[in-house]
């Protein structure tokens, strides 16, 4: 039998695995790449935050201040626009991008880390536009990446969501994810969700 050593080291392998690929939706890209339903088409792609265009970042970055400004405003948080373009073009940093057609419909924003002693695909951001919102784009994102986690063997989707945002949570429960042993009881703005993979 494993022990805790043994197996926090194959924690910190899978995740060195994960971020040591240049593309890692590759593996799953096949399956997910493409997402129909009715007329819709959209086609996912990678890009790391290297890879992503002044225009493409300035797009991720007004449709998050759009899409949830207004929930950070409300709370004590905050909107708070420099740490979240900072956090945007960070080396860790990677995106599956939602294209529907030329016309960008929406993206997700993650990253492969360690948490709390745990290997985790760590969503930062799921961000879709207005009129592509209700389509199940977002919930096609968040599947691409708990199969992520699933090929590089990593062991939980994490998250954080704003308490004000009701929509998010509950999107969020409906995909099953629920309160982290990490999330902090005497935070009020957000809340830590996870889903175990």
């Amino acid at each position: 039998m494993a022990t805790d050593r043994e197996i926090a080291g194959n924690h910190h392998k899978n995740i060195e695995k994960a971020n040591q690929q240049k593309n890692p939706f590759t593996s799953i890209a096949e399956e997910y790449g493409k997402y129909e339903r009715d007329d819709l088409k959209i086609d996912v792609f990678y890009k790391s935050s290297k890879e992503m265009s002044k225009d493409l970042q300035k797009w991720c970055f007004k449709l998050a201040e759009k899409n949830v400004g207004p929930y950070y405003k409300a709370c004590s948080l905050g909107w708070q626009p420099k740490v979240k373009q900072n956090d945007m073009t960070k080396s860790w940093a990677k995106f599956l991008i939602a294209k529907h057609g030329k016309e960008n419909a929406g993206y997700v924003m993650f990253r492969f880390d360690m948490d709390y002693g745990r290997s985790v695909v760590y969503c930062y951001e799921l961000q879709i536009e207005q009129n592509y919102q209700n389509k199940g784009i977002g919930e096609h994102l968040m599947k691409c990446l708990e199969k992520m986690a699933k090929i590089y063997q990593l062991e939980r989707v994490v998250l954080t969501v704003l308490c004000n945002n009701d929509g998010a949570l509950r999107f969020y429960k409906r995909l099953e994810y629920s309160i982290d042993e990490t999330n902090p009881s005497d935070e009020p703005s957000y809340a830590i969700y996870s889903k175990e993979i």
